[in-house]
């Protein structure tokens, strides 16, 4: 039963043209770029009511369709103690009006066939043209005359900490959050976070408060994209949206944001980490409407923007560290943005990958990028933007990136040709200026008994790079203990015998012939079942349904076995048989003659023993509980091997026998959360289960 995971695992793992010419060419030389397509955007016409909000409509008569947004462009603001607010304002806009209720306002945009969503910051909405001005109506409605009720709220207060809570392991949540507020500052409010505390303080007047003070007309735009008449939309808008009261929001200072003095690596310990997310960082000072704009986008086209790029050949395809290695540059018209660049990794390559990203960022500091790179760049910006305008929502979003980021008239008809006329002297420039090499933040949240070793013997060009350590709420820490002392009494024997005692004693665990589980996850929204059934004689089963429909199925019948997915039926290969004897034992404890103790390590701030129950699976016990508390297992996908965890809790008791109902697990960037719903033991499991 406790090897369920391993099928679990199994689960998740499965879970140009070129034109021939006559004509003879010289290859030895670069091709000339030809002329950058001809862009015609059209302009918007618009106009302002007289509480401030800006309206701005572009008439496109090929499809019946209807696209609208409305975006309030406010300057950052800072939630200190209410942290999360935003957050919750945004998830309660749309459930109910003062005169419509929730129910009623989603089954009439379900009944129009349209789409309706609101945000912290405004709301987008999708249409047929014929139905255009009752979902104007409905959304002026929702954004101007919520009705924020205490049952609604307590709703989505629960439902916001619940998701706090199941991110509380998820290594690259918690990477983003503390990158972010180590670069820019808690007091920042790009630094910032919510956490359960925040949140849990939060009351439905806070709410009201927030959306009183913020969610006014005075920095809001509407465009309205689509098979629209102009004097339709300026009549219909001013009956909609006139009654928005005008206001002013509060004064704000943003605080200063440095960089650092020196590059140095800035690490957070996370136990439960198989991959190690690594992130160089510095804030940079750039605005969509300077000169440097294009040519940084270019420049990070060829370091980091797309598996063609510098950072993904170097990381991915030559040495296989990591699934991918990107980087990207922000733009802020109010403050600082980041340049980073980014990869999840091995544990054993982590300070390798360190050393290829700072390769790379040199490299496009000091050479110039050469005419291929710099012209398939241009290449994918002219095919993705040309692409793109086929969108109307690209187009929304064109006209307000002139009106709110004080571009000129013609920024996007200019678009292509200025992106032509990037040299690779201005490549070099804008990387020397913005990607900040010797003054970097390299952020690393992973496993540090596994990595820090490695890390603090990095030496770069001759230098050190010095390692300081924080926790995940961005706090400075001193050094944790890493790797703490084994017992010199405590074997594995006796580390099994006291987990043995802790679930029930061996003499219960023998009596377990059969296991019959269930549990549920719940995946973006979808509700995913788990059956697994297996037997003492080492024969397993498992079946993952969604909806009722079954994904995937593998059984096991203690010699061979298959696998089921999408229809089709397929045996297991030699080595898979291998892996499924393994994973087939019930409670490996029994056994202590391949087991080796590996060392103690925290998980969730509690000790654990490591013990190595064979080559691919290693499990921790809680020192103080004896019960098992987190396994990991070595998987292989792709060409590339990385570790799977599977943590333990909630420990209930079955027959005598203690079994965990709470699994979670995480598979690269995947994390899920099972519980489980029944166990049975020694029935409901049938030989007919393991049958061909």
């Amino acid at each position: 039963m406790i090897k369920m995971k391993n099928n679990i695992i199994a689960f998740a793992a499965i879970l140009f043209l070129s034109i021939g010419v006559n004509a003879q060419i010289d290859r030895s030389k670069q091709p000339e770029a030809g002329p950058a397509p001809k862009i015609n955007i059209e302009e918007p016409e618009s106009f302002t009511l007289d509480n401030g909000l800006k309206v701005m409509v572009v008439e496109n008569h090929k499809l019946p369709r209807v696209s609208m947004s409305l975006r309030l462009d406010n300057p950052p603001i800072f939630e200190d103690k209410k942290a999360g607010v935003s957050s919750l304002t945004g998830q309660l806009l749309g459930t109910g009006t003062q005169k419509i209720s929730k129910d009623d306002f989603n089954e009439r945009i379900d009944y129009l066939g349209a789409r309706l969503n609101f945000n912290p910051s405004g709301a987008n909405a999708n249409t047929l043209s014929k139905y255009f001005p009752e979902v104007l109506k409905l959304m002026a409605d929702g954004a101007i005359n919520p009705k924020f009720t205490e049952e609604e709220f307590i709703k989505v207060r629960d439902r916001e900490i619940a998701g706090l809570k199941s991110n509380e392991k998820n290594v690259a949540y918690n990477a983003s959050r503390v990158r972010s507020a180590l670069a820019y500052g808690k007091n920042h409010p790009y630094g910032e976070f919510a956490t359960e505390a925040s949140v849990g303080s939060l009351t439905l007047a806070d709410v009201k408060s927030f959306y009183k003070t913020y969610f006014i007309p005075k920095n809001a735009y509407l465009v309205i994209v689509g098979d629209v008449k102009y004097d339709e939309v300026k009549k219909l808008v001013k009956e909609n949206f006139s009654g928005w009261k005008k206001s002013t929001i509060p004064a704000y200072t943003l605080p200063k944001v440095t960089n650092l003095d020196r590059t140095e690596i800035q690490f957070i310990d996370m136990p439960n980490a198989v991959q190690s997310e690594i992130a160089l960082v510095n804030t940079i000072n750039l605005k969509q409407k300077d000169q440097d704009y294009i040519p940084v986008l270019v420049a990070n086209k060829i370091l980091g923007g797309g598996g063609e790029a510098r950072l993904f050949l170097n990381l991915r395809e030559d040495k296989g560290y990591t699934y991918g290695a990107y980087s990207r540059t922000g733009n802020d018209k109010y403050g600082p943005a980041t340049f980073v660049a980014s990869a999840s990794v091995r544990n054993a390559v982590t300070d390798s990958a360190v050393v290829a990203f700072l390769d790379e960022v040199h490299r496009i500091r000091n050479e110039k990028v050469t005419d291929k790179e710099l012209a398939n760049a241009k290449a994918k910006y002219t095919g993705d933007f040309v692409l793109s305008l086929e969108q109307p929502a690209t187009i929304a979003r064109l006209a307000l990136d002139v009106e709110t980021e004080d571009l000129d008239k013609d920024f996007y008809e200019n678009y292509l040709k200025n992106i032509n006329a990037v040299t690779a002297e201005d490549v070099q420039r804008v990387a020397n200026k913005y990607f900040l090499a010797d003054n970097s933040r390299i952020v690393i949240v992973g496993k540090g008994s596994e990595v820090v070793e490695n890390l603090e013997k990095i030496n770069y060009n001759g230098k050190k790079i010095p390692v300081v350590y924080f926790d995940k709420e961005g706090n400075k820490i001193a050094k944790p203990e890493f790797n703490k002392a084994v017992d010199p009494t405590v074997n594995a024997e006796t580390i099994f015998k006291n987990y043995l005692k802790a679930i029930g004693g061996k003499d219960a665990v023998a009596k377990v012939q059969s296991i019959l589980m269930q549990a549920q996850a719940e995946i973006q929204g979808q509700k995913l079942d788990l059956e697994v059934k297996s037997t003492s004689t080492g024969k397993t089963m498992q079946v993952v349904s969604m909806g009722g429909n079954a994904v995937s199925k593998q059984v096991f019948n203690g010699k061979t076995g298959f696998a089921v997915m999408q229809g089709q039926k397929i045996a297991l290969n030699e080595e898979q048989i291998e892996a499924a004897k393994a994973d087939a034992i019930q409670f490996p404890e029994m056994n202590a003659s391949e087991a080796k103790v590996m060392g103690i390590e925290a998980i969730d701030g509690k000790d654990a023993y490591v013990v190595a129950l064979n080559k691919e699976t290693t499990a921790y016990y809680d020192l103080e509980s004896g019960l098992k508390v987190k396994s990991v297992k070595t998987v292989s996908q792709g060409g590339q091997t990385m570790e799977v965890p599977t943590g333990y809790s909630n420990y209930q008791e079955v027959a005598g026998v203690k079994f965990p109902f709470t699994i979670s697990q995480s598979f690269g960037p995947q994390s899920f959360e099972f519980n489980v719903t029944a166990i049975k033991v020694n029935e409901g499991v049938n030989e007919s289960d393991f049958e061909e």
